[in-house]
């Protein structure tokens, strides 16, 4: 039984991208925290307001997008949004506690920064193979943890309008990916840039099977025109010369009538030629599924 085949289509996600709802929540983290690294808002009222931001949007925001880029198998994305969400959770903790009059140990949160720049410093070479933009996004990120480290290291706020520089940056920045991940796709064209990337990856090594979804293809258009009547393996090789580079046909042929997609209709014995080949019902039901998408009407 010819059994369906992604063959030619895209992969489906689980759920709806995710990652826009994530950066329109960083977004509104960094501007809930924008007043107090500006040094506006440190007062209990402030300090718990800006906490209480941290924790729905910048930790429950992208801890959601994080679980749903799991489910998505975006691995990449699902494990920055799902750490950053913990951080995030922390930053809450932390201005809580100071409303409070707690003051959390500075040599422990220094050491998990540490950590955390040092993630970070990966990912921003990682996001380097994805766009110019993506770079940008974890390279602030990344100056704003240096900033914060210098300070606690040198006792000092002298970096203070870095990391609110960088605070302002991070949210914008996280606003324009956002926006191209959901208004590019609408308009149809390139509203929101996200630039090119600035490294390039070594190639993947793949199966090609461009000339196995040729051979569909044209007996589909036979099959079309002339029903079961069998396409000469000739007339088939001839109409896929351009395209097969030099490539047999036979063996592709033999497998997509093992798996019962077509069928080839070998010549009588002492018979001149090399006989026909014609889809089966159940080889158009899968292209007409696989391949022209009719197995979706959205």
């Amino acid at each position: 039984m010819f059994r369906r085949i992604e063959l030619g289509t895209p992969h489906r996600e689980t759920f709806a991208e995710p990652t826009p709802l994530g950066l329109i929540c960083l977004a509104i983290g960094c501007a809930a925290l924008t007043p107090i690294a500006f040094g506006a808002g440190l007062n209990p009222a402030g300090l718990k307001t800006a906490a209480m931001f941290c924790l729905l949007f910048g930790a429950g925001g992208q801890a959601i997008a994080g679980l749903l880029n799991l489910a998505n198998r975006n691995l990449y994305g699902g494990t920055l949004f799902t750490a950053f969400a913990f951080n995030w959770v922390l930053n809450w903790w932390v201005l809580d506690s100071l409303s409070r009059g707690f003051v959390p140990d500075g040599g422990i949160v220094v050491a998990a920064e540490v950590c955390f720049l040092i993630v970070f410093l990966v990912f921003t070479w990682g996001f380097g193979f994805y766009s110019t933009l993506l770079f940008a996004f974890l390279l602030d990120i990344d100056v704003l943890y240096i900033a914060r480290l210098a300070n606690s290291v040198l006792h000092t706020r002298a970096f203070d309008p870095v990391v609110a520089v960088c605070t302002v940056g991070l949210g914008a920045i996280s606003l324009w990916i956002a926006f191209a991940l959901l208004i590019n796709p609408t308009a149809g064209r390139v509203v929101f840039t996200l630039g090119r990337p600035l490294f390039a990856a070594a190639p993947r090594r793949g199966f090609d099977a461009s000339l196995r979804r040729s051979i569909l293809e044209a007996l589909y258009g036979h099959w079309r025109e002339h029903g079961f009547q069998p396409l000469p393996v000739e007339h088939l090789e001839q109409a896929l010369a351009a395209g097969a580079g030099g490539r047999p046909i036979g063996p592709e042929l033999d497998y997509l009538a093992e798996r019962g997609g077509l069928r080839i209709e070998r010549p009588p014995d002492g018979g001149a030629g090399r006989g026909g080949a014609r889809l089966t019902a159940a080889g158009i039901d899968f292209w007409e599924q696989a391949a022209l998408g009719k197995d979706s009407f959205a």
